[in-house]
């Protein structure tokens, strides 16, 4: 763990019981032994390398995982890397169910964890699918209410696309209709789908 910069709000993090302490811990281990930086980010323990988001530890109800931001630009020479969901564009997670698995596989996951420290210092991106379908509903509601377009033009790409992925999913209209007005003020106030 030389020469890594570890964060003490994450050995606070994983000194509290919780579900997948033991896995949490035995990836933190690997992870710092690829030199990369740590702190929390968005409530979870995040790796860095100069800065820029290599990979986080995070869990869920049925496995933990590690979330490599840039996945989808690895390689995955062991076919591990899982697709979150089919609008997740960028990111990849490996999925695990028990410490030992993770010790297993040691190896493994440092080189996907070298590969995407190598993929970040090359400067690669992910060709990401900026552009979506505004929903007519959500526009007719920009035309009615100007206001309502310009606050939502000023959220982040992240939070557009969430909009406008739990609008669309919506198959009725007026369903559609009812999401839009639900976060019409939520919009106003620059505010995230989960904010």
């Amino acid at each position: 763990m030389a020469n890594s910069r570890m964060d003490p709000k994450i050995d606070t993090y994983l000194s509290e019981p919780k579900k997948w302490q033991e896995e949490f811990k035995k990836l933190r281990t690997i992870i710092l032994d690829c030199q990369l930086n740590e702190e929390m980010k968005w409530g979870w323990p995040c790796y860095t390398h100069e800065g820029k988001n290599i990979v986080l530890i995070h869990g869920f109800k049925e496995y933990c995982a590690l979330l490599f931001f840039k996945g989808a630009l690895l390689k995955d020479k062991h076919d591990m890397l899982i697709q979150q969901t089919e609008n997740v564009q960028a990111g990849r997670q490996i999925r695990f169910t028990n410490v030992q698995e993770i010790a297993e596989k040691e190896a493994i996951l440092k080189d996907y964890v070298y590969e995407a420290v190598e993929v970040e210092k090359a400067g690669l991106e992910v060709n990401v699918k900026k552009e979506m379908d505004i929903p007519e509903e959500l526009q007719n509601k920009f035309a009615e209410n100007p206001a309502l377009k310009t606050a939502f033009e000023a959220l982040t790409p992240g939070r557009q696309r969430a909009y406008i992925l739990y609008i669309n999913k919506a198959k009725k209209s007026e369903t559609r209709v009812s999401r839009v007005e639900k976060y019409e003020q939520h919009i106003l106030e620059g505010k995230g789908l989960n904010d």
